[in-house]
Order: structure tokens, then sequence, then C-alpha cells
């Protein structure tokens, strides 16, 4: 008997490599013939090997680009006629709506797409206008919409771009959970911390905060380093350390050249670019600070918590369902310096405050978000699907 076939789509690779790790694998360890397509990239081959699929390139841009975005639907077309999927599951906006439209004129039965994060919340004028029907196609195309948090939920309906009926949340949340037992701080040994602070320049008087992802203003990088950096100027702080572990990102949402002359001269603010591992970096960290403007439901916030950090987020989905106001982190508003400034003081300054949150921290990610949780759920999710279609 031939295994269904299951053809999950992303823009870029490395939203398999890092947003969806591992479960593709775990798809095609329980039933499913799988294969993957996103733009070319080259995490394909190490993709390839340790998901356990086979991989199909097609170009796809994250940007509006209609010309190209019909080239894209066309060959996901073709694609689909050819290997005659049973489903097709579209994250990442472009992927969702460029694989929804093809998969919809293909005939595809199972045409499921997950929104973890919204770009169009930022947008205004015409390119809001045009974003929210894009959106509204990439539904209407789609049998079934997964938003990977409540709040994202709340706002699909709210601006009725589908009906409440396509929509569900796949557990509490999140588009992949979290493997607990990877993200340990008892995983790093103290030999390995130490060495990296060395490295670094980290001392043991040193209050760190680390930040992880996209170096963009959308994750509110400009007001992170504005607030640190008055934070070191007011009170001449020396033991008060910023971690910066991601990519700079140039193309989209660059940061300002005031924050970008910061990030280079600043002594204690420490950018280290993408890391494969992030959890030496959590590991010799005391605190993650993630003011970000929007989000889907973050797996920084997730891992970071695993990792027995408190989480300093800003009051947006995803990450105010992932922390609990001064339980296991501080929520605080979208673009305000001064409540990022504030916020990062109290932890620094109350010992007690901040060792309860520390403690509070590991057992409401795991409790909630463990990632065999998200994965059998929406296993079972592909399989009622098949069985309401007969097919």
């Amino acid at each position: 008997m031939n295994k269904p076939k299951l053809i999950r789509i992303t823009t870029v690779p490395i939203s398999f490599k890092v947003l969806l790790k591992g479960q593709h694998r775990f798809m095609s360890d329980n039933g499913f013939e799988v294969v993957g397509i996103s733009s070319n990239g080259e995490e394909i081959q190490s993709l390839e090997q340790d998901e356990n699929v086979r991989f199909i390139t097609v170009k796809m841009t994250r940007t509006i680009s209609p010309f190209q975005d019909l080239k894209s639907v066309w060959q996901l077309y073709k694609i689909f006629k050819k290997e005659k999927p049973l489903i097709v599951h579209t994250h990442t906006p472009k992927a969702g709506t460029t694989g929804m439209i093809a998969a919809k004129l293909a005939g595809v039965p199972i045409r499921l797409h997950t929104v973890a994060g919204l770009p169009l919340m930022e947008a205004k004028g015409l390119r809001r206008i045009i974003l929210n029907w894009v959106e509204k196609i990439t539904y209407a195309c789609s049998i079934k919409v997964y938003p990977n948090s409540q709040g994202l939920y709340d706002f699909i309906l709210k601006n009725k771009y589908t009906t409440k009926d396509k929509l569900k949340v796949i557990g509490q949340g999140s588009s992949n959970g979290i493997d607990t037992s990877y993200f340990n701080s008892k995983s790093i040994s103290n030999e390995q911390k130490q060495a990296l602070k060395n490295s670094l320049g980290i001392t043991p008087e040193d209050f760190v905060f680390i930040f992880v992802g996209r170096l963009v203003g959308d994750k509110g990088i400009n007001e992170l380093v504005a607030a640190f950096s008055q934070i070191c100027k007011t009170e001449n702080k020396t033991n008060c350390k910023l971690l910066l572990v991601g990519w700079l990102e140039t193309e989209l949402d660059s940061l300002s050249s005031n924050t970008l002359k910061n990030i280079e001269a600043h002594p204690n603010i420490i950018s280290v670019g993408f890391q494969k591992d992030v959890r030496p970096y959590y590991a010799i960290s005391d605190a993650l600070i993630f003011p970000s403007y929007r989000e889907g439901f973050p797996n920084v916030v997730m891992q970071a918590g695993a990792m027995e950090l408190p989480s300093i987020v800003t009051n947006i989905n995803g990450c105010n369902e992932i922390i609990i106001d001064n339980k296991n982190g501080i929520i605080i508003p979208v673009k305000n310096i001064s409540a990022v400034k504030t916020a990062m003081e109290k932890l620094m300054s109350d010992k007690i405050f901040y060792k309860k949150l520390k403690e509070n921290s590991r057992e409401m990610i795991v409790s909630r978000y463990e990632q065999s949780v998200i994965w059998n759920a929406l296993l079972e999710e592909y399989k009622r699907m098949i069985q309401e279609k007969n097919v």
C-alpha cells in the first residue's frame, strides 16, 4: 500500500531547518511520504538527510513581486499535477499564497496553511490593502487555516480574512512546540559556559540580557539598543551586557544607522551573528529581551523559558500567551524605549522578583509546549482530514 503523500512548503529552506525542525521526519516515520518544497539554499542537502524527506526547489521571493509569484504558482501547479499529493501544507506568507493557489488549481484534496506571523500587521496604505487581499486569497484556497496562536486567530477573525469554521489553533499554540530535553540548561557543562564567557569578555559580575533572532526593525532592535545605551550611560552600569544572537538583515526592514553604529561601537553590546546552536548563549545569559512588534508564536521565547530564563516581551500575540506577566516574565508595550529600560532595570535590581520568575520559567514551558504534544496533535489532524475527505 502506498503511503499518503504530504507536501510541505516554506518560502526559504531555513524555515524547515529552524522553525519546523524534526517535524518532517516525525511525519515520515508515522506513515507519510513527505516532500519538502522551498527556494534553493545551502540548507537543503543537510535537510534531506536530517529530515529523511525529498526536496524540490521552486524560486519564491519574500517581497511583493507579481511576475515571479505567477511563475512560482505555475511551477508549483506542475509539481502538484505530477506528484499527486493528498495533502499540501504551507508555512510562511509567500509560500502560503503561491502554494494554496497552485494546490487549489491542481485539485489537491487537502490544502492546509499555518499562519505563524503576519507582516501586514505593520503595513500601511496601499501595501496594507494589497496584503489584506493576498491573505484573503490564501485562506480562500485552503480548506483549513491554523493560526499558531490565539492572538492570530482573533486578529484573522476581526479582519474578516476567513470564516471561523476554517480556523483552528493546534494544541495551545506554536507551529512546532519545543524539545525540552534538548533545550535544557543541564545540556551545557560549566566548562563550556566558562569558555564561552571568557571568549566574549563576560565576567561573573555581569548581568547578561540576550536577544535571539533576526536583527531587524520589526524585532524592536532599535528600541532595545537605545534603552540599553541609556541604562549604561545614566547609571554607569559596566556590569550589564547585551548579547545579540542572529543575522543582520539588510534587504528588508534594516536597522537605523544610529543603531548599527551603537551595536558596532558599544563596549557592552556583543553581537555574535547567526549560531547553529543557541543553547550555550542562553546558558551564559540571565534573561531574554524580546521587544518584537509582531509575532506568530515565537520559538525564541519558548527556548529561553526551557533554558530557565525569564523573558521581557512586548504585549503582542504569541508572546503574551507564552509569558504570564510577573510570573515567568514581564510584558511591556510595543515600541516603547522607556518600558524596555524600566523592565531591564527591574530584573537587574530586584533579586527576589528575578528569582521568582526564573524558578517558574522552565516548568511553564514544559507543561504547555512540549514538542511531542504538538506533533501528535498535528498528526491526528492530518488523519482526521483524510478520514473526512474519505481519500
